[in-house]
């Protein structure tokens, strides 16, 4: 018997010197209290601080992160036989947990789950209570004094077992949560599964489950796949059908159910999952880095995946449903789940595993030494807990022990500054390797990312293993993409404003500004806005109005990863996979994101679409020459055309794909000619100059505006060169979609954008800036 814990409240407790006055006498009596839930998110729901993801909110809430925090509540012991336990599926983060005015224990991680027997029980009005310990006091505790030396600006989170982006990120703020963030229940039973870990395989064209398990008391376990009864704990499914990623095929799921049943038959507890049978293997040869699936290689197109908010607690199935989606819809076939964050909600990999979205896992550490004194009890169970929660799901095929832990050991010093301290590779080199080859053998697992194969080899060896590529975003403009081929990206990315709607919620300075108080306060990158600006220079005139600078950052973000995308799958088989930094923001804020924290997709998730789709055609410089690529097809020909700005063409050929193109597309004025490639379906473009020196004509074009139930057609029939059309009718609704964006016109071709919205809006209003916008 389970029963979920209601009526809680939550107070501050001990010393409430950095609560504001007017609040201490409130929060010392307590406020009604959400589990799973947070002290920030109750809080805000009692009226007592501003929404701190609105403006400079951020900056007002400090002090909850300074103060401890008691959750209670009462329960009465239900009518039922058996022993008591409470259970808690996620404590953040140092708690104290007392019953009837009885300690029952101590945690300090976010990152595990708990289970303390209770004793007796009162038949009614038992007294629960929960103590959270500033995780920020704690922390700092912990860090004082020990010789490893911090080598992050803010607080040493690298000291806790805690979801490291909540003390401030590039992207995020910096808002230390607390409280029961995962659900908390009563269990009484006579018989329990304590612990589930199916291995599964294939075995010619058969599936084989094998089941181990943990079980508090007596009784017979029992395992069922489907139709299929286990013999002990195997069971194995003839014929069975292969779960692939969705460009590759079904996702076939299988109901696994095992239960512990008493000498009578009576079920004491059943554990049930959907499991899907697949292989999968990664190839490291001569300095690859190739992910494969049922034997099929494959070029993984990827998005690096963040907590989804703030307060991970408000993350429900929905909401996953949803991200998932938006990923599955842009092509994008494995997410991985970066190491500052948490591991992700059971729901999470349950729908990639529905969707047929590849999921690389990090082991949650970021960008920091790592104390393994400190942390070595913690990190094992809790990577021996995760790893067994996680290893039924088929979307999950990598385990990576940590992300930029050897790029900081190669070029952010650390091998100076560490003087020989363990900084956490004997976690990344031993601990947890020894972890998956116990628990979940049939994955692979690499040391960090990026990982150039060999600790003894620089992180950023583009010959070896996964890179990182930040120097572009960081130093350069973004054709420097196209200066190194490594074997396999995993992390690159460059910078945009969310959308329009989704700023204008979050923050209300007047006016807007790229340099405005909220605005620079929701831009956490360092010279985050020098980097914009200095990444537009090349390509644009400087932008007048913030509409513009909106519009052309949003635009470069777009162009940049689309360049750096096409450049990697051209020179497939060297390089396997480009994973882009990042689908998903965890509140509203200038980030390197394809969907900003209104879940509000930006150009760059258009694109992705794009440039991850199964068919790419692409113009690519190589050293001999400008060259054709037909990516994942091949065109008998494609027709290749240099053509005036003003509509006039210049020269034609048809070529094959891999053709280097001939002195007949050589531009006579760069400034006034660009090519277009055409096969089948699939198009690309080259201009010879950049936009700020382009010889655009006057655009004309003429629109037509429909109306259907749910939204508008808007279409626009170009007169002129239209580049990059993109329509943005959040401006004039919150709710306000568009199905596709940056559409490049030829004169007389036309294009039909689709709104839906459950608002009314003005014709005239959606065919004119800034709804309507392009390029020149």
């Amino acid at each position: 018997m389970r029963m979920g814990l209601t009526r809680w409240t939550v107070r501050a407790t001990g010393d409430l010197a950095v609560v504001p006055a007017e609040l201490v006498a409130r929060l010392r009596s307590g406020v009604p209290a959400t589990v799973p839930g947070s002290v920030h998110t109750d809080l805000l729901a009692a009226g007592l601080i501003p929404d701190p993801y609105l403006d400079r909110n951020e900056d007002l809430v400090q002090w909850i992160g300074l103060t401890d925090w008691r959750y209670e509540t009462t329960f009465d012991r239900p009518d039922a036989p058996g022993t008591a336990a409470l259970a808690f599926d996620g404590l953040d983060t140092v708690a104290s947990v007392e019953l009837n005015g009885r300690v029952l224990g101590a945690t300090e991680n976010m990152h595990r789950s708990y289970r303390f027997p209770t004793g007796e029980l009162r038949p009614t009005g038992n007294e629960l209570s929960v103590t959270f310990g500033s995780a920020v006091r704690h922390a700092r505790e912990r860090a004082a004094g020990h010789p490893l030396p911090r080598t992050n600006d803010g607080e040493p989170s690298n000291f806790i077992r805690k979801m490291a982006c909540n003390f401030g990120w590039d992207w995020g703020p910096s808002l230390v949560t607390a409280g029961l963030w995962r659900p908390a229940r009563l269990e009484v039973t006579t018989g329990r599964l304590a612990s589930v870990r199916p291995v599964v395989t294939v075995e010619g064209a058969d599936g084989v489950v094998t089941v181990h398990t943990e079980v508090e008391g007596e009784g017979r376990v029992r395992v069922r796949v489907g139709d299929v009864e286990a013999d002990g704990d195997t069971a194995r499914v003839p014929g069975v059908r292969l779960w692939w990623p969705h460009a590759l095929g079904e996702q076939p799921l299988y109901p696994l159910e095992v239960t512990l049943e008493a000498g009578d038959g009576t079920v004491l507890d059943r554990w049930t999952r959907e499991i899907g049978f697949r292989t999968v293997a990664l190839d490291t040869t001569g300095g690859a880095f190739t992910l494969s699936v049922n034997g099929t290689p494959l070029f993984v197109r990827g998005a690096n995946w963040i907590p989804d908010d703030c307060f991970p607690h408000r993350v429900d199935a929905e909401r996953y449903a949803r991200r998932i989606e938006q990923a599955r819809d842009v092509n994008i076939d494995l997410l991985r789940v970066w190491g500052g964050g948490i591991f992700e909600s059971d729901e999470f990999y349950a729908e990639c595993d529905r969707k047929g979205v590849l999921v690389w896992q990090d082991f949650l550490f970021a960008c920091m030494p790592y104390p393994e004194d400190v942390l070595a009890a913690e990190v094992e169970a809790e990577a021996r807990e995760n790893v067994t929660r996680l290893a039924p799901h088929p979307s999950l095929v990598l385990w990576c022990g940590n992300n930029e832990n050897y790029l900081g050991w190669f070029h952010r010093g650390w091998q100076e500054r560490l003087a020989g301290q363990p900084w956490g590779a004997g976690f990344y080199e031993k601990l947890l390797p020894a972890v998956v080859a116990e628990l979940d053998p049939t994955r692979p697992y690499v040391p960090g990312s990026p990982w150039a194969l060999s600790p003894e080899r620089d992180a950023l060896d583009p010959d070896h293993g996964c890179q990182h590529v930040w120097d572009v975003w960081n130093e350069r403009d973004y054709p420097g993409y196209r200066d190194t081929v490594p074997r396999f990206v995993s992390e690159f990315g460059w910078q945009a404003p969310p959308a329009f709607a989704t700023l204008a919620e979050a923050v209300h300075d007047e006016p807007l500004a790229a340099d405005s108080p909220g605005v620079l306060h929701h831009q956490k990158a360092f010279d985050g806005n020098g980097k914009l600006a200095r990444g537009l220079a090349p390509h644009f005139a400087a932008p007048e109005t913030f509409d513009d600078w909106h519009f052309l950052n949003q635009v470069n973000q777009a162009r940049a990863i689309r360049l750096a995308v096409e450049h990697y799958r051209s020179h497939a088989p060297r390089c396997m996979g480009a994973i882009v930094w990042q689908l998903n923001d965890y509140w509203p804020v200038t980030s390197w994101a394809a969907v900003d924290g209104a879940g509000r997709p930006k150009p760059l998730w258009y694109t992705l679409r794009e440039v991850y789709a199964d068919e790419l055609l692409t113009i690519q410089p190589r050293p001999e020459g400008l060259t054709v690529f037909a990516l994942g097809f091949s065109p008998a020909a494609i027709d290749v055309r240099r053509m005036s700005v003003s509509g006039e063409e210049l020269a034609s050929a048809s070529v094959a794909p891999g053709t280097v193109l001939g002195p007949e597309f050589t531009p006579a004025d760069p400034a006034r000619e660009f090519l277009v490639a055409d096969a089948g379906d699939e198009r690309a473009f080259w201009f010879f100059a950049e936009d700020k020196d382009i010889a655009y004509p006057e655009a004309a074009f003429t629109h037509t505006v429909t109306g259907f139930d749910g939204g508008y057609e808007v279409t626009v029939v170009a007169e002129t060169l239209l580049r990059e059309v993109c329509l943005f009718p959040d401006r004039l609704a919150a709710d306000a979609t568009v199905d596709h964006c940056l559409v490049t016109l030829l004169p007389g071709e036309s294009a039909t954008f689709t709104v839906e919205t459950t608002a009314h809006l003005q014709p005239a209003a959606l065919t004119t800036a800034p709804v309507l916008r392009w390029v020149g």
